[in-house]
């Protein structure tokens, strides 16, 4: 594949537009090419509904004068002239932003570790199509579904190209497969709809289609005829790995610079404070060999390391790029994520660490509870860590999963669910985000 020469080549235009604009009057600058190839094919009941092909280079350049800021983006084929005359020319005036530089030279990375993201695998879309209908076709076999919602399959790649007036050169490209497939079970208003999926950076490693279609098939057949349940309180959650991935992120937004510097999280002041159960830890590292979102340097330029963000329960690092590091008073470590024009702090491979329970035992010991397969709805207040959300799964009753229950609400505090968070031992590091099953005491079920 030509991702190394395109690469080079897109360096070279970058780096073009940087002396362009120092030249326009800009004090420091910086260019990035986001670029992203990709093809997908959606079938259902047994035919193509969609085949779509996309590919893009989007140019940023980011100028600064003085404490003044300002962004542009462009297609390629531009005059890079015009747009970095345009830029300084917007920058100048424009509000100062005491905050907006670039990073520190010194924190920049000097190496850029081949962490093995790009599989130069070709999949056609024949072998697309072929995938998702053996998927779809897998979810139907399974006695009890009734109808397909529909099943796809996609292949593409994406990188960042990233220059700076201070020095800074580098790219990296990494390669995405995906398969999905959605199906329903039940007739008339008792249907019930699950899906399962896989997404992996190297072809090979995908599940086989079959597998993820009899997977989605077993998973909604368990979901039809199901219950409501009555309302009670302190009552013990056990979160389906899907479930605790998604709380897992709500930790990641309670401890990410920006909200901590816009005083809208609830842990904004926190920091070396227990605020997960204590003998928990969560960790981010970046530079995991063919992990989901790791990255050689961030979108400033900036090496990351592994951060126990959360060690023992305490608070020990907030999400930061430079400048919410400096809004807040500390320095970048490394979590700058690139948005069109605007650098942010994020997470990269982010994990609940997992405990020494097994998830069986885990509901065994729950005794009697509910076991939560999805969650619906935006209830999540991050200022003041309220939660409450739709739930569907299964109850609890002597230690094992029996009757499926829909239509119930969850709810409780995050500031109370983070400190009574058991994990088990079962985290699949598969995804950017990764967790165990959890258990969580002391929720509220609203129901009949």
């Amino acid at each position: 594949m030509s991702s190394e020469i395109d690469s080079a080549t897109l360096l070279s235009r970058a780096s073009q537009l940087i002396d362009l604009a120092r030249k326009a009057g800009a004090d420091a600058a910086d260019a990035v090419v986001v670029r992203s190839r990709s093809q997908s094919v959606s079938v259902r009941l047994g035919k193509v509904e969609g085949t779509e092909s996309s590919e893009s280079d989007d140019f940023s350049l980011r100028v600064f004068v003085g404490n003044r800021v300002a962004s542009v983006s462009a297609n390629p084929g531009f005059d890079l002239t015009v747009l970095a005359e345009r830029a300084v020319a917007m920058a100048k005036v424009s509000p100062e932003d005491p905050y907006a530089c670039l990073a520190d030279e010194a924190n920049l990375a000097r190496s850029h570790p081949d962490l093995d993201l790009f599989d130069p695998t070709e999949v056609s879309a024949d072998q697309l199509r072929e995938a998702a209908l053996a998927m779809e076709e897998a979810a139907l076999a399974v006695p009890g579904v009734s109808n397909s919602s529909g099943s796809g399959a996609s292949a593409g790649m994406g990188g960042l190209v990233l220059v700076t007036s201070h020095g800074f050169e580098g790219s990296y490209m990494g390669s995405r497969f995906g398969r999905s497939v959605s199906v329903i079970a039940g007739e008339g208003t008792g249907m019930e709809r699950d899906y399962d999926f896989d997404s992996r950076l190297y072809f090979a490693d995908l599940d086989a289609s079959e597998d993820i279609g009899r997977r989605a098939g077993e998973r909604v057949v368990k979901r039809v005829n199901p219950r409501q349940v009555p309302t009670g309180r302190d009552l013990t959650v056990v979160f389906d790995p899907r479930v605790s991935r998604g709380f897992a992120g709500h930790i990641a937004g309670a401890i990410n610079g920006a909200s901590v510097a816009r005083k809208s999280s609830f842990l904004r002041d926190k920091m070396g404070q227990q605020v997960l159960k204590s003998g928990l830890s969560i960790t981010d590292d970046p530079l995991i060999v063919r992990g989901s979102a790791s990255r050689p340097f961030d979108g400033e330029g900036v090496a990351g390391e592994r951060l126990v963000m959360i060690e023992d329960g305490v608070l020990k690092h907030w999400f930061l790029s430079t400048s919410t590091g400096r809004e807040i008073g500390m320095p970048t470590n490394g979590r700058g994520v690139r948005g069109g024009t605007t650098v942010t702090p994020g997470s990269t491979n982010l994990a609940l660490e997992p405990g020494d329970i097994s998830p069986e035992d885990l509901i065994r010991d729950v005794g009697n509870g509910f076991y939560v397969t999805e969650v619906i709805g935006q209830g999540v207040n991050m200022i003041t860590g309220e939660y409450s959300r739709g739930a569907t799964g299964f109850w609890i009753e002597n230690g094992e999963l029996t009757f499926a229950v829909s239509e119930v609400t969850i709810a409780s505090n995050l500031k109370d669910m983070f400190m009574r968070v058991t994990p088990a031992n079962d985290i699949d590091r598969t995804f950017g985000t990764a967790a165990p099953t959890i258990a969580i005491e002391g929720m509220t079920l609203a129901g009949l």
